[in-house]
Order: structure tokens, then C-alpha cells, then sequence
């Protein structure tokens, strides 16, 4: 491990806006944060997650732009989240966190109807079909989100990928869910406002290269199974 991503993950333990949960407390158990986020802010405002945060750089300008909401960045990449951790203990916001953990161990940490709107950054698309389930918006993940949002509670999906944004297309279509936006060229089109502008590391070089990003919005309707079938090859 090198000298820089020693310091950060030392540094890390220095932020009061991070919370990193050991295993043991996560897998298959109720973290004692699991239902009190609101204390962590000191307020009971509406709470918000960035699932896949990396650097933070969402979760950073989402808090930035709305004082009302609190914002809760989620990796398991600590050496990358210390930038987010960073920018908001330098900045002094106090309406911005970030958890380090598993997202498969959300509904450990937090309580039903605790979380009202989900946005997953860029996330790997996971394309081979054995990695399938990993897939951020795949039956499995749209299972643990049911568990934590509040009803009507919205998933935001921005990503370069046009194969996840197909995927998520058609998990949505076959599992009968409410969208509210689906672009496949927020640029393009000129649909981005100044949030789905806020441009992460990923989202810089995918738009020099001159890649599309696309934009998903839609909620869960009430369900809370639900399925995929892939179509035959």
C-alpha cells in the first residue's frame, strides 16, 4: 500500500463526517446508527444517498446546493473518499457525510422510510452476465433500496454506460415502475440542469471523449420484490 493512501486512510479516521463501520457490525446485524441519522446531522431533514460516491463529488455539490436535505456519500473505496471527507470538513458543511461500507449492507445502517431518495454516480455496469447480479439497479439492489426508502421516494441512474441505462430500462419496464425522466443525452438533448451538471472525475472524461451520459428517474411504486428476465441471445 503506498505512503498517500496510508495517510488518507488515517486521516480518514480524523473526520467527524465519516462514518466507517467494521464488519462485524454490518454483516447480518442492526448498526447502532440504523434509524438515527438525524442525530448524526442534528436535525431531522430529509436524508439522501449517494450509493458509489467515490470522491464525493455529488454528494459534496448536492449538499452545497440544498441546505434542507442531509446528503450521505457510500463507498467502500476509503482512499477516494477522503477527498469528499476532506472538502466537507475544510468547507465546514454540515449537511454532508459519507459511509464507508458495503452497499449490500445498507439495510443494516438504515432504517425503513429513513432514506427519501437514492442517487447511484456512474457506477460499474457490471456487463458479463455472471456479474449480473452486482448490477446497482438489478432485482437484488432495488430489494435493499425497497427496505430504506420512504414511499415515493426517487432512484436518480447517471451513468456513460448505455448498457446499463438499456438494463435499468428494462428491469423498470418488466417490474412496472413510475419513471419520471428517461434521457439518454442529458447534454445533448440540453435537459441538464445545474444538478445533473455537477460532473464527477468518471463523467469529465467520458464527455471529452464524446460520450453520451444518460439519465434515469423513477421509484419503486409501493413493491418490494422484484425480477428480471434477460432476453434470449
Amino acid at each position: 500500500m503506498g505512503k498517500d493512501k496510508i495517510r488518507r486512510f488515517s486521516e480518514n479516521l480524523t473526520f467527524e463526517c465519516m462514518v466507517q463501520p467494521a464488519f462485524e457490525e454490518v454483516f447480518g446485524v442492526d448498526h447502532p446508527m440504523k434509524g438515527k441519522w438525524g442525530e448524526f446531522f442534528g436535525n431531522n431533514n430529509p436524508i439522501v444517498l449517494e450509493l458509489g460516491c467515490g470522491r464525493g463529488e455529488y454528494t459534496v455539490a448536492l449538499a452545497e446546493r440544498n441546505p434542507d436535505k442531509n446528503f450521505i456519500g457510500v463507498d467502500i473505496k476509503g482512499a477516494r473518499m477522503w477527498r469528499g471527507a476532506k472538502t466537507v470538513t475544510e468547507r465546514g458543511i454540515t449537511n454532508a457525510g459519507f459511509l464507508r461500507t458495503r452497499i449490500e449492507f445498507i439495510s443494516s445502517l438504515f432504517a425503513e422510510g429513513e432514506v427519501s431518495e437514492i442517487w447511484i454516480t456512474f457506477p460499474d455496469p457490471q456487463m458479463p452476465k455472471q456479474r449480473a447480479k452486482h448490477r446497482l439497479t438489478g432485482p437484488l439492489f432495488l430489494a435493499r433500496y425497497a427496505k430504506i426508502l420512504a414511499d415515493g421516494g426517487m432512484i436518480n441512474l447517471k451513468t456513460d454506460s448505455q448498457f446499463l441505462h438499456e438494463y435499468t430500462k428494462e428491469v423498470i419496464a418488466q417490474n412496472e415502475l413510475p419513471v419520471e425522466v428517461a434521457n439518454n443525452d442529458i447534454y445533448g438533448s440540453g435537459y441538464a440542469d445545474e444538478t445533473l451538471s455537477v460532473k464527477t472525475a468518471y463523467e469529465s472524461k467520458f464527455l471529452a471523449q464524446g460520450m453520451p451520459i444518460t439519465y434515469l428517474r423513477f421509484s419503486l411504486g409501493g413493491k418490494r420484490e422484484f425480477h428480471y428476465e434477460a432476453p434470449e441471445e
